[in-house]
């Protein structure tokens, strides 16, 4: 048994030293199955991330032929396979050789590149106890079967990319709660105490406009009062974007709560059953709050249109005004920080986004998120 092998005793030694000091999962990835490949006869590898939909990721790869890498490894992003079916149908429980892979023959006929001889692979799922993530794929040139030694040493790296994956999940969920109790705590402090001074100023400039005798008094009153409104409008969209009020009403009511609260009149159309991931939905609350706040500050006008429509494989959502405008070219009217806060939301979810606007005729936000 492979245990026996001291080379092999090594590697799983040097892999476990390198996971434990990982926290990103891409990085850990990329950096165990680098380790694997140059301890072992395997020549390439990649991983597939298989969320409860069934839905497959290629998350990383290394060393891949041509043929599989060709444009952007579009052969092993599509088309059937065999060990993605064993894993839905939850029939892969260990290292197994492929008999066959779909994805392998489609980029060989396809010709698109040098195969190097990889012509089958093992597979392993990556999991931890009884959650799964997905599944570690790896090649040898003019291999069709591996031995046991080499599958149980397989299952075992396995294993261990399974604990420390559930391990920086572990540790990011931690971390979001503390993000969240954090964001709590400084909305309430803001709503207790920079929320009630900006209003006691308003009520201040409010009276001092009623009792002002000289009309240049009356006006800087006047100002005054005008500019504090705006700043507690400001202020209430900050508490609402620290802790959002709304969303277990639904994500629609929260988007139209919160552009009432902008003072916007909010046009909402629905497509499809809305029944989206929590993260997905607190996402695309917190694009559609920087877009509403963007057709606050930047449009001039109070009504826009909301349209979302989900799919089985992805959700769409469009905010429309028909306000100002800008003109894409022209970088510098952008509103770039909301505009570039959006669109770093939207890459984290492997989204994407794009605005159709025109001077004088109104700006389209379109974001598209797979789940």
């Amino acid at each position: 048994m492979y245990m026996n092998d001291p080379s092999h005793t090594t590697l799983l030694k040097e892999i476990a030293e390198f996971l434990n000091e990982e926290t990103e999962i891409d990085a850990m990835l990329q950096g165990a199955l680098t380790k694997l490949l140059q301890g072992t006869k395997f020549e390439t590898g990649w991983v597939f991330f298989i969320n409860e939909r069934g839905r497959s990721e290629l998350v990383t790869h290394v060393s891949l032929p041509p043929a599989l890498s060709y444009n952007g490894c579009d052969h092993l992003k599509k088309g059937g396979c065999w060990c993605v079916s064993r894993y839905r149908t939850n029939k892969l429980q260990k290292a197994s050789n492929i008999i066959e892979c779909q994805r392998i023959e489609a980029a060989i006929a396809a010709d698109v590149g040098d195969h190097q001889n990889i012509t089958h692979h093992a597979t392993v799922p990556l999991q931890s106890g009884h959650e799964r993530f997905g599944l570690l794929n790896v090649a040898t040139p003019n291999t069709i079967r591996f031995n046991e030694e080499e599958l149980e040493l397989l299952e075992s790296v396995a294993f261990q990319i399974g604990s420390a994956i559930k391990r920086i999940l572990l540790t990011k969920q931690a971390q979001e709660m503390a993000l969240v109790q954090e964001r709590n705590r400084l909305a309430r402090d803001l709503h207790d105490s920079v929320n009630q001074l900006l209003f006691s100023v308003t009520l201040t400039a409010r009276a001092g406009v009623e009792l002002s005798v000289d009309s240049d008094v009356k006006e800087l009153f006047q100002d005054v009062q005008s500019l504090t409104q705006e700043a507690l409008t400001e202020m209430r969209a900050l508490i609402w974007q620290l802790r959002p009020k709304g969303l277990e009403g639904g994500l629609v009511d929260a988007i139209k709560s919160y552009a009432e609260m902008l003072g916007l009149t909010l046009q909402t159309n629905v497509t499809g059953v809305i029944q989206l991931p929590s993260r997905i939905e607190e996402g695309l609350f917190r694009m559609m709050q920087e877009g509403l706040n963007n057709v606050r500050k930047h449009a001039g006008v109070t009504k826009a249109d909301f349209y979302i429509t989900v799919t089985a494989t992805d959700v769409l959502c469009i905010l429309k005004d028909d306000g100002r405008g800008f003109s894409p070219k022209n970088e510098k009217s952008l509103p770039s920080v909301g505009m570039q806060s959006i669109r770093s939301r939207v890459e984290a979810f492997q989204g994407k986004v794009e605005w159709i606007s025109e001077i004088g005729k109104g700006t389209e936000l379109f974001i598209r998120i797979p789940y």
